[in-house]
């Protein structure tokens, strides 16, 4: 397909992907997948997948940089659960590359039903909105954040996306931090994770790099799109992330129920 029928949709999807991710913290980067298959038209699911990857990392650093100013990054605390989410996203791209494409997005699709199950249920804040990474926290915090981190980017790797939606309770379980503190951090690890995941599919040719240019351009829109109608819509905002899950799971079922067919 010639690029020109590409960049309309491509800037669409970032767009998309950059609004949601400002909008509810979280979230957005599970669409990019199906975006970039269904609507984008990329007809390779690992290729697709390895675009995703690079598109939600350029999206998160961008997001990041807003979340920076306004203090609600715990730096050390995100940093850690990043390093070990990096290890698991290099072992779970490796996984993600050697499975087989149709099955990894039938996986993908029932991944995304889970994920829009867990976000109907509502975020509770933390209790330490004070958390640092000191000599005498370093280590009770690090049992947890380790193993989590760790976990969530085995998922993310192995799905390419920046995991966002499980970084944020990630974060909340494994540090007692605030909401609001673990989204800003949450962004400098979906940078981190779908950066590794990234480099793990470009280093196998499964980056189009093309594509990339038109989604970072609509997500650098649609980040602030999201922030102005957050900042409108503050007070309703659960009933936005309510909307958004019952259509995440509406798009894993088709997704789904398009796998079995296919390998029916």
């Amino acid at each position: 397909m010639p690029l020109a029928d590409f960049a309309i949709p491509a800037l669409l999807s970032g767009a998309l992907i950059g609004f949601v991710l400002a909008l509810v913290g979280g979230g957005g980067s599970i669409l990019a997948v199906p975006l970039l298959v269904y609507f984008v038209g990329v007809g390779q699911p690992h290729l697709a997948i390895g675009t995703a990857a690079v598109a939600v990392a350029l999206n998160a650093a961008t997001g990041l940089v807003g979340h920076a100013r306004a203090g609600n990054v715990r730096w050390a605390c995100a940093a850690s659960f990043a390093v070990s989410g990096m290890i698991g996203a290099a072992l779970g791209a490796e996984a993600g590359k050697a499975f087989d494409g149709d099955k990894l997005l039938a996986l993908f699709g029932l991944l995304m039903v889970v994920v829009g199950a867990l976000m109907l249920r509502e975020r509770k804040g933390g209790e330490n909105p004070n958390v640092r990474m000191t000599r005498e926290t370093a280590r009770p915090l690090l049992r947890r954040i380790v193993p989590t981190g760790l976990a969530v980017g085995l998922l993310a790797g192995f799905f390419g996306i920046g995991g966002g939606f499980l970084i944020v309770p990630g974060l909340v379980f494994a540090t007692a931090m605030p909401v609001s503190l673990a989204i800003g951090s949450s962004l400098l690890v979906v940078t981190a994770l779908g950066a590794t995941t990234a480099a793990s599919y470009a280093l196998s040719g499964l980056v189009d790099w093309e594509l990339i240019a038109w989604m970072l351009a609509g997500g650098i829109a649609g980040s602030l799109l999201g922030r102005i109608a957050g900042k409108r819509l503050a007070s309703r905002k659960r009933i936005l992330e309510i909307g958004f899950a019952v259509m995440v799971v509406a798009i894993g079922l088709a997704i789904v129920a398009q796998g079995i067919a296919t390998l029916l």
